[in-house]
């Protein structure tokens, strides 16, 4: 399989890991969209959200949002929030074929529609 986010994930391309665990490799995005912009990615390659079975795969998904928690509180970022996104089949904008979430912090994060600051 030829899948740059299952070769990072398995040390076959090298990056600064900012997490690491038997299930999940975290590492900066090479394109950030904010101030912390970290990918999470199973070390198990499932295509895209819609490719997840039930049983392990879900278990790994809950086990990568847990990742991100600890991240977050460790690197301090949680205490202001944070968004987490991940992007499904090409018209979703999900540019890899390799299940991931961006977690975006260190600002306010805006999109279409939304202000945080609106009551």
């Amino acid at each position: 399989m030829d899948c740059v986010f299952c070769k990072i994930a398995n040390g076959e391309i090298p990056t600064d890991l900012v997490y690491e665990d038997e299930w999940v490799a975290a590492f900066n995005d090479i394109e950030p969209m904010a101030p912390i912009h970290i990918l999470f990615v199973p070390k198990k390659h499932i295509a895209s959200s819609n490719a997840f079975a039930q049983g392990e795969d879900a278990a790994i998904v809950g086990h990568i949002f847990e990742a991100i928690a600890k991240v977050a509180k460790e690197q301090g970022f949680a205490q202001d929030g944070y968004r987490v996104v991940t992007n499904c089949g090409t018209n979703g904008g999900q540019s890899v074929p390799h299940l991931h979430f961006h977690v975006l912090g260190g600002k306010k994060i805006r999109f279409p529609g939304f202000d945080p600051d609106a009551k």
